[in-house]
């Protein structure tokens, strides 16, 4: 069931951008851990950094956490929050980012740190996620998400794709990196699906409450039916169970009521719209459940941050960019 809420949740979402570089570094080395990744792109969508490690092994490091990468790993970083790269201690400062060239790229940049033998090879970049805009899934990630490529639970799925994604970055033939944009969108995909995993039993977010039987459904109603007149009655219903069972369910996992999940919900498709179509703002509040333009507008910039108009206008910007 958390599988298919995860579905419809990833459903209405594109891969609003990205961007993808090599690193190759030989010996000891180290970033200085500012957050630059998720900066380059921007602010509309939000930008996931990730690393995948081609060859060798290096550290994370971040808010007093440090984390062992090994060839095939992936770690990705949902809130770009800033972290420090490296192998060995006390190695020379590279910044990547810094030393990229101007876009745009016919191939993916390599960038090559020390003399010798390379000891390390990353494959590193940003996915801008619409996903990100939903405030429920925000606050149910954690600030890093890591899969390891020997763990006895890792998918196949996971496995051949970081290995074709590193194929197609070495190969740099024609059409290269659309190919490598998509394979970096399906691991996206895959290290969310591994959090859900990864959270079955947890107490509460929304992750918890894709494995909830009562809460799943739920969820599956709204996400797969957003126009729906949905009324905690009608929910109930669906998820077999009574209207104080489910909203007292749905309440304690997920913090907050499902009337107000499905506000959320609605004005998060509603600002997928405004980025994705030239359709009226009057035609998305409607569809939004709103009665005016006015009403919705207030509503969309008190979770969003700004009016509709904007969020329109700063999601084309970084379309063309």
């Amino acid at each position: 069931m958390g599988a298919d809420v995860l579905s419809t949740l990833l459903k209405p979402v594109r891969i609003a951008g990205s961007l993808q570089f090599c690193v190759h570094a030989a010996g000891s080395w180290q970033t200085d851990g500012t957050p630059r990744l998720g900066k380059m792109a921007q602010a509309a969508i939000p930008a996931i950094p990730f690393h995948v490690v081609a060859n060798g092994k290096c550290w994370v490091r971040l808010e007093g956490r440090a984390l062992d990468l090994e060839e095939g790993d992936v770690v990705a970083f949902p809130f770009a929050t800033g972290h420090a790269l490296g192998l060995g201690e006390a190695g020379p400062l590279i910044c990547p980012v810094d030393d990229l060239p101007p876009r745009p790229w016919a191939d993916v940049p390599v960038l090559r740190y020390g003399t010798g033998h390379v000891s390390t090879r990353l494959l590193c970049g940003y996915v801008s996620l619409e996903a990100m805009n939903f405030r429920p899934l925000r606050e149910a990630l954690p600030v890093v998400i890591q899969i390891k490529s020997s763990a006895p639970n890792t998918s196949t799925l996971v496995r051949s794709a970081v290995q074709e994604l590193i194929a197609e970055a070495d190969a740099r033939s024609p059409g290269g990196t659309s190919v490598v944009e998509r394979l970096t969108e399906i691991i996206l995909i895959e290290l969310l699906r591994s959090e859900i995993v990864a959270r079955q039993g947890a107490a509460r977010g929304l992750l918890a409450g894709m494995t909830d039987p009562i809460v799943a459904r739920a969820l599956g109603s709204m996400h797969e039916s957003p126009k729906e007149n949905w009324t905690v009655a009608s929910l109930a219903r669906t998820s077999a169970t009574s209207r104080s069972v489910l909203a007292d369910r749905f309440g304690s996992i997920i913090g907050k009521s499902p009337m107000r999940y499905l506000r959320e919900w609605r004005l998060f498709l509603a600002s997928n719209a405004l980025a994705d179509t030239p359709r009226p703002i009057s035609h998305i509040a409607e569809e939004a459940g709103y009665d005016t333009e006015a009403a919705f507008s207030r509503a969309f910039s008190r979770l969003h941050g700004v009016p509709p108009a904007r969020w329109r206008a700063q999601a084309r910007a970084q379309h063309n960019a």
